[in-house]
């Protein structure tokens, strides 16, 4: 039982950041509807901004998120004006090889300014680890879950209450007719690309202090595994985002636990293609029919 236990809270652990990545995926696609595989890469990018600010320069903690929330805020805007922006109306594969090189991009940059060998992520915050009749967790677990679930309701409050969310809505639904009611699709769609790559910094912070090494490569495979959890929980959804990377993260752990680590990722794959046969707009993603 104590096993049990401890492996449910390794997947939580790490459900969390699948989600808190995912819900990065999710605003992005929700509005624009557009896939942002470069997502996984603005994380890394966060994380080498923390490192450069707390460790070669000297600045206080506070100082390195603030930075890597800048850095990853502007480099999210200008990777969606100069790649994404005109591509809105073009084919969907040329969408994804875009992003996909876009990745690429952004991991061979950073190869050639970091190098290859990993470094060390700061520590950020200290927290303690909570034993209880022998299981143990760990303070940035639960620190994480409670960011990520604020985040997620801040976001579906900000998405449902504010006249910005409402513009996001609309633009989600119709551009032409947002347009029409006076609505700038090209600003409410950087505006959403600009919180997308804030909450990627929010994720690097996280990531970071559970991982504690940072690579040129780090963002790709969480990158990859978030967005299987936004498909998983009903992308498009800010709560199915939560709900698919807590499932992901648990799934995942169990499977390396009570089965074995070479078939942990297929496992997860695998429920994901029962979920979509099932309900193929995922967990908690809506049906939506159109009119013709």
């Amino acid at each position: 039982m104590v096993k049990l236990i401890q492996t449910l809270i390794s997947g939580l652990s790490l459900g969390s950041i699948y989600a808190l990545i995912a819900l990065g995926y999710t605003m992005v696609y929700g509005i624009a509807k557009m896939l942002n595989f470069a997502h996984g890469d603005i994380i890394m990018v966060g994380a080498y901004a923390v490192i450069t600010t707390v460790l070669t320069a000297n600045f206080p903690p506070l100082v390195g998120i603030l930075v890597s929330i800048l850095v990853c805020v502007v480099l999210g805007v200008t990777i969606e004006f100069l790649a994404y922006r005109p591509l809105r109306q073009a084919p969907p594969l040329s969408v994804l090889i875009t992003a996909i090189g876009v990745s690429y991009f952004l991991q061979n940059l950073a190869l050639l300014i970091f190098g290859s060998e990993q470094k060390a992520f700061p520590t950020i915050i200290k927290l303690p680890t909570i034993e209880a009749a022998g299981v143990y967790i760990d303070g940035i677990t639960l620190i994480t879950l409670v960011v990520t679930a604020a985040i997620m309701v801040g976001l579906t409050l900000f998405i449902n209450k504010t006249r910005m969310g409402k513009a996001m809505r609309a633009v989600s639904e119709d551009k032409g007719a947002a347009e029409l009611m006076g609505i700038s699709v090209n600003h409410t769609i950087t505006i959403t690309f600009a919180i997308g790559s804030a909450l990627a910094a929010v994720a690097a912070l996280f990531y970071g202090m559970s991982y504690i090494y940072i690579r040129p490569t780090t963002g790709s495979m969480p990158g990859i595994k978030a967005f299987t959890a936004a498909v998983f929980g009903g992308i498009g959804s800010i709560p199915g985002a939560m709900l698919g990377g807590i499932l992901m993260g648990v799934i995942e752990q169990l499977s390396k636990t009570y089965i074995s680590t070479l078939w942990s990722d297929a496992i997860v794959f695998g429920v994901l293609v029962l979920v979509l046969v099932v309900k193929p707009t995922g967990l908690l993603g809506k049906k939506i029919s159109e009119k013709v």
